[in-house]
């Protein structure tokens, strides 16, 4: 297990100090099988020890919230009996070893939180990070993601809603692949996972478990990349979403059944986290006999079994009178269900084979007595990410052929060539499909539905990370706003740099902050997560990205709101709660400007003044289509709603109000970037009715009309106009030229 130089505990990514703690807590050396559990349970990845007592500054309690963290997922109410779980989850070091089955895995092991809490998965996002596209690495790393993704939730039946994808050089090395799950469930059948009952059986049902995975969790996800990281390969696990599936419908009809005491997903560590965890939280212990284990592979060691992380596996406890009926069940469903221990009251997880003790741990121990660190923050004198060169082929001042050109760039053109390589109407629930609306909408039993949302500018978020964070936040709440949403709950997953470098310690602890803080400012609660650190190699690390995920429910989802413009003779209203600025921007990237050193400070009441205002006005039909203003800035966005409506539209910009927005420069006051920015169009009556509340710094502007095949906005200067067929070609055929162009460069 280890280099015959090098202790065992530190090939295991255990420092010294954490070695003498584990002795301390057995009260000997420990051997081989606890060592391996100790190293993954007490990783990163596990423990959560660089970013724990930072987590506890977050809101979790709201009045919609039936589930909060500590479960495999959180829940809340969306009314008529019913509750969405939902959760997002990092597979980033997995993905940058071997992308089609790091990325198919990760939307696995998310989907089994999901009905692991007892709720049927019915929607997946991805929010994906990659190198420019015109790089070979981001290029291969971008197809065999999206390929797993596709792969895996196209198979077992689950649409793919919506999603973001960014393009940076800082990715280049550690593409991020995130996903979020969403599943919906009668409140009598959420579930938790403490196991309870001293005298209960423990029942492993679903896939075989083999040796791939193995020492995933500590080795590989815990750890920066380095150049020898293809080595690593064996510890990236190989899914199958038809047993997935299987196992899935096994585990919702043991759930009906009444059948399980508790339920837990096998991830990462495998047995000893699932095992440990259901322990720790129901207070008790469990025997485990290896030797019950169904395996794939013949002669597996006690260790390997343990910490196996092969896919589709499923843990519950069952009592003891309901184990023939657990296990006709799985075997109705062609899954492998073997009793494999009993909950005891010891309060230790001991590992058996052939009825000998061959591990023994305090399951405190192993799950809560790791030690958490306390980060050193300092933020750095200088610059941490080097200047992109200039991408922008069209002078600075030659606005009119900028438009196009942003459109069609990288982070701004039309996502399609991805989407439509996922099924995202699967299950008839999608109401709004992606690039219809600014978050996906899906239609609920009684008429109502719910909106959900993905979301984060690591660049902006490296510029500032509190205020960045601020505005993730706000930005997914202002994509579910445009859809009539109200947000009941957020999962995050925090993707970081080395925690134990002082800069990334900064970023990390300022954007917790931010989190906390732009949540009680919405009144809403974080449900659950998760945290990736170590995302960096030779090359540096990733930008500071945390990824907002919200999900919120609207009234109506016949009234659920679109983005393009829908009628000629509308008028067209910008709501404004901030001025744009151009630095950490789109335009600022491709002009290759230096990332700023802050960005401006954001009136937080104003932006959900902004909000609100927009929701309320969707879910009374007085707009016909709304679109939240982000990457691009106005220009970008007005461009979106006029193509995905088909129609132009006659802007005057000298209109849009704001108290410094005629005082800006052109390029800014049309590309630069600021939360709390919306483009609505409707009746001219309607939209003149648009107040924002007294007292708030809220700009309501009827700035022009709907109609036409082009976009015209009239500035003080003159006016720039283009045909809509000018804006929807780069718009269309961006990304898939980009990548197009990079293949032939190779070639």
């Amino acid at each position: 297990m280890s280099d015959a130089t090098v202790p065992a505990h530190r090939v295991l990514g255990l420092t010294d100090a954490e070695y003498d703690l584990i002795l301390d807590k057995l009260g000997r050396e420990p051997n081989a099988v606890e060592l391996s559990m100790f190293s993954l349970m007490w990783s990163e990845h596990c423990a959560y020890k660089h970013s724990k007592k930072l987590l506890g500054q977050l809101p979790t309690e709201g009045p919609y919230l039936l589930m909060g963290p500590g479960e495999n997922a959180g829940a809340v109410d969306v009314g008529d009996g019913l509750a969405i779980a939902f959760k997002v989850e990092s597979h980033n070091h997995p993905s940058a070893v071997e992308p089609f089955q790091g990325a198919a895995t990760g939307v696995g092991g998310i989907l089994r939180d999901i009905f692991a809490v007892g709720a049927r998965p019915i929607a997946v996002l991805d929010s994906l990070r990659f190198g420019e596209p015109t790089g070979t690495r981001s290029r291969y790393l971008l197809e065999h993601a999206v390929g797993g993704i596709g792969h895996y939730g196209n198979s077992i039946g689950v649409p793919t809603v919506g999603g973001e994808i960014y393009f940076e050089p800082a990715y280049e090395q550690n593409c991020l692949v995130n996903a979020m799950a969403l599943g919906i469930a009668p409140h009598d059948r959420l579930t938790r996972a403490a196991a309870t009952g001293p005298g209960n059986v423990l029942v492993l049902f679903g896939a075989l478990t083999g040796r791939d995975g193995i020492g995933g969790a500590s080795v590989l996800a815990s750890a920066e990349l380095d150049e020898d990281d293809a080595d690593k390969r064996p510890t990236v696990q190989i899914g199958d979403p038809f047993a997935e599936k299987k196992l899935l419908e096994c585990s919702l009809e043991l759930l009906d059944s009444d059948l399980l005491v508790s339920l837990q997903d096998l991830g990462a560590a495998g047995l000893t986290s699932s095992s440990s965890e259901m322990a720790s939280k129901g207070g008790l212990g469990l025997d485990i006999h290896v030797d019950r284990v169904p395996l794939r592979e013949p002669g597996m060691e006690p260790f390997e079994i343990m910490v196996s992380e092969s896919q589709e596996r499923m843990l519950c406890v069952v009592e003891p009178s309901k184990v023939d009926a657990v296990l006709a069940v799985c075997e109705k469903w062609e899954t492998t269900a073997t009793a494999i221990g009993e909950v005891t009251d010891s309060g230790h997880l001991r590992v058996l084979q052939g009825g000998e003790v061959v591990g023994d741990m305090p399951v405190p121990a192993l799950v809560d007595d790791c030690p958490l660190y306390d980060l050193a923050p300092e933020k750095p004198a200088t610059p941490t990410y080097p200047t992109a060169p200039r991408a922008l082929k069209a002078a600075d001042d030659d606005l009119q052929a900028t438009l196009p050109e942003l459109l069609g760039s990288a982070n701004i053109a039309s996502r399609r060539p991805v989407f439509e390589q996922y099924d995202w109407i699967v299950q008839s629930r999608t109401v709004r499909r992606p690039e219809e609306a600014d978050a996906a909408v899906l239609t609920l039993p009684d008429g109502s539905a719910i909106a959900v949302s993905i979301d984060c500018s690591g660049r902006r978020v490296a510029a500032d990370p509190y205020r960045g964070t601020v505005e993730a936040v706000f930005e997914c709440a202002a994509n579910l706003a445009c859809t009539g949403a109200e947000p009941l709950g957020l999962t995050n997953c925090l993707n970081f740099g080395n925690p134990e470098k002082p800069h990334v310690a900064w970023q990390l602890t300022e954007s917790v902050r931010g989190m906390a803080d732009a949540c009680r400012a919405l009144d809403t609660p974080v449900v659950g997560g998760n945290v990736s650190l170590y995302n960096e190699s030779g090359g540096g690390p990733i930008y500071p990205t945390p990824v907002v995920g919200l999900v919120g429910r609207l009234p109506e989802a016949a009234r659920a709101g679109r983005l393009g413009f829908a009628q000629a003779g509308d008028a067209i209203a910008v709501i404004r709660a901030a001025s744009p600025s151009l630095p950490a921007s789109e335009l600022a990237k491709l002009r290759g400007d230096a990332l700023p050193d802050g960005l401006p400070q954001q009136d937080t009441g104003a932006l959900r003044a902004a909000i609100e205002l927009v929701r309320d006005a969707v879910r009374r039909g007085d707009v016909r289509s709304a679109h939240d203003v982000a990457e691009g800035g106005l220009a970008v966005a007005l461009s979106e709603t006029a193509l995905a409506g088909g129609l132009g539209a006659s802007i005057d910009l000298t209109q849009v109000g704001g108290s410094t927005c005629q005082s800006k420069p052109l390029d800014e006051q049309l590309f630069g970037e600021a939360p709390g920015t919306f483009i609505v169009s409707g009746s001219r009556e309607l939209l003149a009715s648009l107040k924002a509340p007294k007292g708030v710094a809220l700009a309501v502007s009827i700035v022009g009309e709907v109609g036409g095949d082009t976009l015209s906005i009239a500035h003080t200067g003159g006016t720039l106009s283009w045909t809509l067929d000018e804006l929807r070609t780069p718009r269309e055929r961006g990304l898939g030229d980009l990548l197009d162009d990079a293949t032939r460069l190779d070639d």
